[in-house]
């Protein structure tokens, strides 16, 4: 279930990484504690075991999907080094790797020229980009839909920028008129876009957004932390095809291969449409770049300490499984919105649920049906803490009421959040165990 017999494979690759250094006179390093290491890893294993089973597809709650057996395997190979991708001085090879990896995910969105590099998450590569903007747009404020991660107003605080709240429409997207109502008002510096909201997995639609680009002249950055894979996926509805199809219009976007792109955390990623904003990053540390005039990662990143490690991973995994939109990996995404849209049916059909709208890619919202806004939080909150009980894990958000009031007239709205239950199916074997969720789902709402 784990994939431990998988690990048979790293002394092989323990003997060929020892090859490489061969030349080198022995020396006794020594391991400080070496007679009680067995103990404390069997103590850190029991320690570890009290999880959710984060990688069993009755799993179904937030978004922890299993990294690949071989990004484990690379990742650890890796820690033997101990690279650092601040410069090539302290991680030569899994820098250029790093470069590799980062020109693989911007060929996703049409990008054959770039800047970018690897973060520890999300978080901080949405914070370069939106660094980027307002020294480029100085006082200028940034935009995002009320379902942007909650990160983006965070951030702007910490850059001492000013920020505004876009409206959504009824499926959760950014709503263009009350976008363009903000720029009207003018001073609107970047707009962030998402694809793949992390709530409930909305896409902004980005062809309105970027005709009022058009308009009115601001820069773009799009957040596809959760859903940016997705692009390779041959299966989304026509218009969230339309919205991918010109994710490469953007002038930053950010996606995080710690989620969909099957690696352990943290792994996330920065790109930029205009290499020319290298420049902003310029600083002197005399001490760190000597060894190459190449470019050192270092010179393009806010964080200085990086793990040559993730890169290692994310290299391997891509090496293995190409980002392309007929291969294996894309299957993956592919698998992962059927089951989606499976479960979406099931609910939508049955008199026992309210749903809110089709997902657009994996990650599904729905609620137990009642009257009243009040009665459905109750119910929602009872039947998570019954499923879990009963081996199913799922997630409780809280959104808008407004979002299941338009399809459920019924529903009188009592207060303005509403708490639903929330799956985000992202494991491919999510597919094939959708009527097991089920069972237990009705079970647990009995």
């Amino acid at each position: 279930m784990l994939d431990r017999e998988l690990f048979d494979r790293l002394p092989e690759a323990f003997e060929e990484l020892e090859r490489g250094f061969d030349s080198l006179p022995p020396f006794d390093a020594g391991v400080p504690g070496a007679g009680r290491m067995g103990e404390v890893l069997r103590e850190l294993a029991e320690r570890l075991g009290d999880n959710y089973p984060y990688f069993h597809p009755l799993y179904a709650g937030q978004m922890m999907k299993p990294p690949h057996p071989l990004a484990r395997m690379a990742y650890t190979l890796a820690t033997w080094i101990n690279p650092n991708n601040h410069a090539l001085d302290g991680g030569r090879a899994s820098s250029r790797m790093e470069k590799e990896a980062v020109a693989g995910i911007a060929a996703m969105f049409g990008w054959t020229t770039h800047l970018g590099h690897l973060t520890s998450g999300g978080t901080m590569a949405n914070l370069e980009a939106l660094w980027v903007a307002g020294r480029l747009l100085p006082g200028k404020r940034i935009v995002a839909s009320s379902q942007a991660h909650y990160t983006h107003h965070r951030i702007t605080g910490v850059l001492q920028l000013p920020f505004a709240e876009v409206a959504c429409d009824a499926r959760g997207r950014m709503d263009p008129n009350a976008l363009e109502d903000l720029l009207r008002r003018g001073n609107v510096g970047c707009v962030v876009a998402t694809a793949g909201a992390t709530a409930i997995g909305a896409v902004d639609p980005l062809p309105e957004i970027l005709e009022l680009r058009r308009r009115y002249g601001f820069r773009l950055h799009v957040d596809a932390a959760y859903g940016g894979y997705f692009t390779l996926a041959g299966n989304l509805a026509p218009e969230t095809r339309a919205a991918y199809d010109l994710v490469g219009e953007a002038d930053s976007l950010v996606i995080d291969p710690h989620k969909h792109g099957l690696q352990p955390y943290g792994c996330g990623t920065v790109l930029f449409r205009d290499p020319a904003v290298g420049t902003l990053y310029k600083h002197e540390s005399p001490y760190t770049y000597f060894s190459s005039h190449e470019l050192h990662l270092g010179e393009i990143s806010l964080e200085c300490s990086r793990p040559g490690a993730a890169a290692a991973a994310l290299w391997a995994t891509q090496r293995l499984l190409p980002l392309t939109r007929d291969g294996e990996f894309a299957k993956g995404l592919e698998a992962c919105r059927r089951a989606a849209l499976h479960l979406y049916g099931k609910l939508r059909d049955d008199a026992g649920w309210l749903t809110a709208f089709e997902p657009q890619l994996d990650i599904v919202v729905w609620a137990p049906a009642g009257t009243t806004t009040t009665a459905v939080s109750r119910r929602s909150q009872e039947i998570f803490e019954r499923a879990a009980a009963n081996g199913l894990h799922l997630a409780v958000a809280h959104l808008p009421a407004a979002f299941f009031a338009g399809t459920h007239p019924q529903l009188r709205v009592e207060q303005e959040r509403m708490a639903c239950l929330r799956s985000v199916l992202m494991k491919p074997e999510h597919e094939g165990w959708i009527d097991a969720i089920w069972d237990l789902l009705q079970k647990s709402s009995r």
